[in-house]
């Protein structure tokens, strides 16, 4: 079993942490992350942009004018799209992108992108992750203990308001619930912060 030292919010040491094998030493599986990544971000398209057609468009199909002898050009309706007001050619409609993956692919992904975390060295384990004030100033001071540099994730059990208020306004700084977390968080962001309480969480939840 893999030994990780355990951290207060301050930087610094208050003991260790022993990690399962089984699901912290996940061979790297670089087609499963891929395809997580994927899923994931097509899932976050809305896919609602739309526009209507010439059959669709407000107004009536009679013709303007007759065919000839008028010496302006031919059209048969108002709602064609050479009109100002006309149906859009190939008109856009709402589509859905979602992309599915099942469960055990998904939970082999997820173990696998965090276990390359951890081997290079981008995992830190905190005590627990608190900011009762609300305020900025202390989770910047988070930040400016551990140095950490890049894009920063902190996966907590749970997340209060004082925590959501306090980290709004880091721009470095993510946080996410154990239960809401995905491969692309782990994959996106240089530093993976995870609580004890929220490595107890994903054993409690993947272990087999």
């Amino acid at each position: 079993m893999a030994k990780l030292k355990v951290y207060d919010m301050a930087a610094k040491e208050v003991g260790e942490i022993e990690l399962s094998d089984d699901l912290f030493a996940v061979p790297y599986n670089e087609a499963l992350i891929h395809e997580a990544v994927v899923a994931y971000n097509a899932n976050q398209r809305q896919g609602t942009k739309s526009a209507l057609t010439r059959s669709e468009v407000r107004g009536h199909a009679k013709k303007p004018w007759r065919q000839k002898k008028t010496g302006r050009a031919r059209h048969g309706s108002t709602k064609g799209p050479q009109w100002t007001g006309g149906g859009v050619v190939f008109a856009p409609k709402p589509r859905d992108f979602s992309k599915k993956m099942n469960k055990t692919a998904k939970r082999l992904a997820l173990l696998s992108a965090i276990s390359t975390k951890i081997a290079e060295g981008g995992v830190t384990v905190l005590d627990k992750f608190e900011i009762a004030s609300a305020k900025t100033k202390d989770a910047q001071a988070f930040m400016n203990a551990f140095k950490f540099a890049g894009k920063t994730v902190v996966v907590n059990d749970q997340n209060s308001a004082e925590i959501k208020r306090a980290t709004a306004n880091i721009k470095n700084l993510d946080i996410e619930e154990i239960d809401l977390l995905n491969v692309y968080e782990v994959v996106a962001n240089k530093n993976v912060v995870l609580t004890k309480s929220a490595i107890k969480s994903i054993e409690e939840a993947y272990a087999e």
